[in-house]
């Protein structure tokens, strides 16, 4: 079961969370940056459900931030080897490499990543 919120006091945040029964097995989050641009703030699955299907999630969201607008939804992710699996979901999911965005400055234990959404322009 999916279910989507809004952080209270954050209107700009859209949270989506994946339940199993009564536990959360995986959740999302998108940040408004501003009307045309979103940060992917964050994907987590938990340890038990690792590569059982739950990063569709990913999907849901890409889908979702279209329809609300968004034509480039960007990320930041960890360079180190042990985020490698994430960066290779994000790139099959069609996210390219790219430099800092929104606040963020160039770090060396940072990657930055973004795609274009429903062929808009950047």
């Amino acid at each position: 079961m999916l279910g989507r919120s809004f952080w209270a006091g954050r209107p700009e945040v859209t949270f989506w969370s994946v339940m199993d029964g009564g536990a959360v097995v995986g959740c999302g989050a998108i940040k408004r940056l501003d009307e045309a641009h979103a940060e992917l703030k964050s994907m987590r699955t938990s340890a038990a459900r690792k590569r059982a299907g739950i990063a569709s999630l990913l999907r849901h969201i890409l889908a979702e931030a279209g329809r609300m607008g968004f034509t480039r939804l960007s990320l930041e992710t960890g360079s180190e080897a042990h985020f490698l699996p994430a960066r290779k979901l994000y790139e099959k999911f069609g996210f390219t490499y790219c430099e800092p965005f929104g606040d963020y400055h160039p770090d060396p234990l940072s990657v930055f990543m973004t795609r274009r959404l429903c062929g808009g322009p950047f």
